[in-house]
């Protein structure tokens, strides 16, 4: 970590959340990710090596504390680390309402599916076993174009492989289009009508999806009124 050589408190806390990624791994774990390869996938673009030396600083300065249960690693943000939270949302809610352009780097399967698969609204689903498929038309196959949710028992799975299970309703759109429902951008009825994105299986599927799947932390965010030229 860099200093400033400031006493500033801002400054001091600016030498630890500034450093590459580490925000958003404070981000990963209060949204409930504890162990090394959770955490990976909330920052898939990440370098193992580098997430293990960012947990070690964070360890380091108190604000996450390194715990070892049944021989498996589990990280836990400190009571210093949970004071966090409201930075962490202020941030989300004021980069969802002026941060608003996407650019195609921006666009990570990945990342969006796990934040997906972390938001199922296990009590909207149905009691037996409920496949969600997702295909992102526009992302080649080595890019990961192919998802499922596979709900049951009150557990959520995230496949990037065929599960062998039929699925109750496929989710086919552009990459963009599915993310920019996720942040709140769009309805769900927008992107059908304007946007590429279509619902294949049986009506009652098709109606209740939208109500089995929580949007984004941030959806809700209302954004500006932006002057028209």
């Amino acid at each position: 970590m860099h200093g400033y050589g400031q006493f500033c408190p801002i400054a001091k806390t600016m030498e630890v959340l500034d450093e590459r990624w580490t925000v958003l791994i404070v981000r990963e774990l209060l949204c409930g990710s504890h162990h090394f390869n959770e955490l990976r996938r909330g920052v898939p673009r990440m370098s193992p090596a580098l997430l293990s030396k960012r947990l070690r600083d964070l360890t380091r300065v108190g604000i996450v504390e390194r715990q070892e249960i049944g021989g498996r690693v589990r990280y836990e943000l400190t009571p210093g680390g949970q004071e966090l939270a409201p930075v962490i949302m202020a941030l989300g809610e004021w980069g969802a309402r002026w941060m608003t352009q996407l650019g195609d780097e921006d666009l990570d399967p990945h990342l969006l599916m796990w934040d997906v698969r972390r938001n199922v609204v296990l009590g909207a689903l149905p009691d037996e076993r409920t496949v969600v498929n997702f295909h992102f038309t526009d992302v080649p196959v080595r890019g990961q174009n192919r998802w499922w949710l596979v709900v049951q028992a009150g557990e959520v799975e995230l496949c990037d492989f065929d599960p062998g299970f039929a699925a109750a309703v496929s989710v086919i759109c552009p990459l963009r289009t599915m993310v920019r429902v996720w942040r709140g951008d769009i309805s769900w009825a927008q992107a059908q009508r304007d946007h590429d994105l279509r619902l294949e299986g049986s009506a009652t599927a098709r109606a209740a999806l939208p109500g089995w799947l929580s949007l984004s932390t941030f959806a809700g965010v209302a954004r500006p009124t932006l002057p028209t030229a």
